[in-house]
């Protein structure tokens, strides 16, 4: 294409379409096995409501929200024990399973674009949560672009919980 006979305002289009190709890409392949063996936490959790709610503006991004969701910690899995976790997200009224098969190498649907990470949560069902803490300290599930970090499980016995419990156990104390 040469660039010089084009429009100015394909030129335009061109450009601020630009960073939306490339959001969301990694260098490399997803290590499920690497995400287990770095989180400094990881648990199995109930999203039980927002900490702090959205705006009122209805506005939502695909970055990271302003709104907050409280996680009940049913288990630990890696790491310290702690009874909740305050997550950046929204609450959904929809299922957001993943659709490959365990042991997942791929994030959600919900976090194919935009971020590179899912950031909706159903009230009242669980997620297997892999954190990091942030340079302020704080927990996070937004360090493995595209990985696992945050899925939805189907149950107590969900493929992807059993698969990584035992990766856990393989992993010098």
């Amino acid at each position: 294409m040469n660039l010089s006979k084009r429009a100015p305002v394909d030129l335009l289009a061109l450009v601020f379409s630009a960073p939306a190709v490339l959001a969301c890409s990694i260098v490399g392949d997803i290590s499920n096995v690497e995400m287990v063996e770095s989180a400094n936490l990881i648990v199995r959790a109930t999203a039980s409501g927002y900490a702090v709610p959205p705006d009122s503006s209805g506005l939502r991004t695909t970055g990271v929200p302003d709104s907050r969701i409280r996680f009940k910690v049913l288990e630990t899995i890696r790491g310290g024990v702690l009874p909740e976790v305050i997550l950046p997200g929204y609450l959904s009224d929809r299922d957001d399973f993943n659709d490959q098969p365990a042991p997942y190498k791929f994030v959600r649907p919900g976090g194919r674009a935009g971020s590179c990470f899912a950031n909706n949560y159903r009230q009242g069902q669980p997620f297997l949560l892999f954190l990091k803490k942030d340079r302020a300290g704080q927990f996070t599930v937004n360090w493995y672009p595209l990985g696992p970090v945050n899925e939805q499980l189907h149950s107590d016995n969900d493929p992807w919980l059993l698969w990584v419990r035992g990766q856990v156990k393989k992993l010098k104390p």
